[in-house]
């Protein structure tokens, strides 16, 4: 019997947790383990976004891009953030201190432009609010 999805990004998500990203090799364990298909996994990891595949930086920035967002400009503060960090979307910074990336939604509609950095929500961004934020962040 195959397992319905949702438990399977609960333990995907899981794993993630535990080694910092999906590595070829993590993948191939979760498969053997659950008895699941190698193909399956790689379905489920390339349609989420919440997954990695790859290593990220100890700060994860993920600029949103819904309506409301987008909307109140966060296409412009998504451009600060790559160049104030130094890096595109979808790129992690030689330093391994930040990685950004885009996403649709992250449920903050109500007080957009928004942003989450290591899974906590930032609203109301200003490219000043920015600044301090990724200025805490390297203190």
């Amino acid at each position: 019997m195959e397992l319905p999805e949702e438990p399977l990004l609960n333990i995907l998500k899981k794993e993630q947790e535990r080694h910092g990203y999906l590595s070829d090799h993590v993948l191939k364990q979760v498969s053997i383990e659950i008895d699941v298909p190698l193909s399956k996994l790689y379905g489920i990891t390339q349609f989420y976004t919440m997954l990695r595949t790859e290593p990220v930086g100890k700060n994860v920035i993920e600029i949103c891009m819904s309506t409301p967002c987008f909307l109140n400009e966060s296409d412009t503060l998504k451009d600060y953030l790559e160049e104030k960090l130094g890096i595109k979307t979808g790129e992690t910074s030689e330093d391994g201190e930040f990685s950004l990336f885009r996403v649709s939604c992250i449920g903050c509609c109500n007080e957009p432009p928004a942003m989450l950095v290591n899974d906590e929500p930032y609203t109301k961004l200003t490219e000043e609010r920015i600044d301090f934020i990724i200025k805490e962040l390297r203190d």
